[in-house]
């Protein structure tokens, strides 16, 4: 799906994006006059004011995965890469792509992006800072008049949160063939709204998602800027992280059978408590993943359920979920494998019944090294000294990684601090992150002349 941008096409865009002339010179005349006026950091932050303009609620930012603030915040993009002279189109999952032609027309597309759905509640700076980002890209390399052999794309990716759909990064999964349409069906919000219907509403049949698919020829590389959300750039006075991998969820769901009873008149030497048999596994889960922690490997409960949940009645069954993530297998393995050893002492010490159930075992990601030395190098030529460190947070460079080459950058998070109102990242880091971005895109799509802006 093409969308003219000189047209209200789309259900949910109100904004209008026709350039019209006036006395005073064109509107983007005057756009590209007010960005010349500013430095790096001001426009970055008035790219993501607009942005933030939408969705903006009392309890943080809300622009779910295909609603009205999505469409609103997608043309807002839209329109600041029309001022760019950027083409731009939007396909058939809601991705937004902004293209800026090469020497070499045919040749495949050095990709940039990241989303700007957000979380229930969320911040600003997740996700949109990325395309901020990207912007500021193409403005340097328009303002330098950089002409490069391949051409470079902007995306705006869709969907990328599993707030609303309980499916993460939506709208990367359908442009990699990883999303089939009748995977649309079963993924449904808190209204019962299918992932389907949320589509077809806003203007994307789910019948017509196969045509978003990208094929491998169409990129040469991808590299995603994104805050960190975590806080070690923080703790080691860093300003940038190139990622090395994207680690995947390992998630179990444990349940533990006792005997419900009477708190008072069943003694303690008899008692069949679920719960403390639960919360010892907890500690046991926690020590396995300490003893795994030079591999970067966590894990985390963060699903506690009790039954039957009385006052005066001792537990007789309790269900937690596990989430493990770490980019080596072998590592998550062994603190599954520790946690049911331990659990099969519970059963003979205590008299309950242990299992588990297999919920999801995804394999990480590893990125392209290739890329990271690349991106290493674009440090150094800015004079920032990069930390290399796992992605725990899921991203839709992990879709891009599986058609091409693709890097991932980190830039701080105030006290790691995301997917809350109170999320923060300066816009000067956004400037070094994009400093090292613009060295390592021009290397990649095969600029002449590299120069830093101010």
């Amino acid at each position: 799906m093409i969308i003219d941008l000189d047209k209200k096409t789309h259900p949910f865009m109100s904004l209008s994006l026709k350039i019209s002339a006036s006395p005073f010179g064109t509107m983007k005349e005057r756009y590209i006059k007010r960005m010349r006026q500013m430095d790096s950091k001001s426009r970055i932050q008035t790219t993501l004011d607009a942005f933030n303009s939408i969705g903006a609620t009392t309890d943080g930012m809300q622009r779910l995965a295909y609603t009205e603030e999505e469409s609103r915040v997608h043309a807002v993009f839209s329109e600041f890469c029309v001022k760019e002279n950027l083409q731009v189109r939007t396909d058939e999952a809601g991705n937004v792509i902004a293209r800026r032609e090469g020497r070499m027309k045919e040749a495949p597309a050095v990709a940039v992006g990241s989303h700007l759905d957000t979380v229930y509640s969320g911040g600003k700076y997740d996700g949109a800072g990325g395309v901020a980002a990207g912007i500021e890209l193409i403005h340097r390399l328009n303002e330098k008049k950089v002409m490069t052999d391949y051409p470079i794309e902007l995306i705006a990716f869709a969907g990328e949160e599993s707030s609303r759909f309980g499916l993460a990064t939506i709208g990367s999964k359908a442009m990699t063939g990883l999303l089939k349409a009748q995977d649309t069906k079963q993924f449904k919000d808190k209204d019962g709204i299918s992932l389907e219907t949320a589509m077809n509403t806003a203007g994307f049949p789910s019948s017509t998602l196969g045509q978003a698919v990208r094929e491998k020829s169409a990129f040469h590389a991808f590299i995603e800027l994104h805050i960190e959300q975590g806080r070690e750039l923080e703790r080691k006075g860093r300003k940038v992280a190139i990622a090395t991998g994207i680690a995947a969820p390992t998630r179990l769901k444990v349940t533990v059978e006792g005997e419900a009873a009477h708190s008072g008149t069943t003694p303690m030497d008899i008692r069949r408590d679920a719960l403390t048999s639960a919360s010892r596994l907890v500690l046991d889960i926690e020590e396995a993943a300490d003893q795994e922690k030079k591999y970067q490997t966590v894990a985390t409960v963060g699903v506690f359920h009790v039954f039957p949940g009385a006052m005066n009645t001792i537990p007789g069954r309790v269900e937690f979920n596990v989430d493990i993530r770490g980019l080596d297998v072998s590592s998550k393995q062994r603190i599954i494998t520790a946690v049911k050893e331990k659990s099969r002492q519970l059963q003979t010490e205590k008299d309950v019944e242990v299992s588990f159930d297999l919920l999801r075992d995804e394999q990480p990601i590893l990125l392209d090294e290739n890329v990271q030395q690349l991106l290493a190098a674009s440090c150094r030529e800015v004079s920032v000294d990069p930390l290399f460190l796992p992605s725990g947070a899921g991203h839709d460079a992990m879709n891009m990684a599986s058609i091409c080459p693709t890097g991932l950058l980190f830039v701080p998070s105030y006290k790691g601090i995301s997917h809350n109102p109170d999320e923060y990242t300066a816009a000067e880091d956004f400037v070094t992150g994009v400093d090292v971005l613009e060295q390592a895109v021009m290397k990649l799509a095969g600029a002449k002349e590299v120069k830093m802006s101010g």
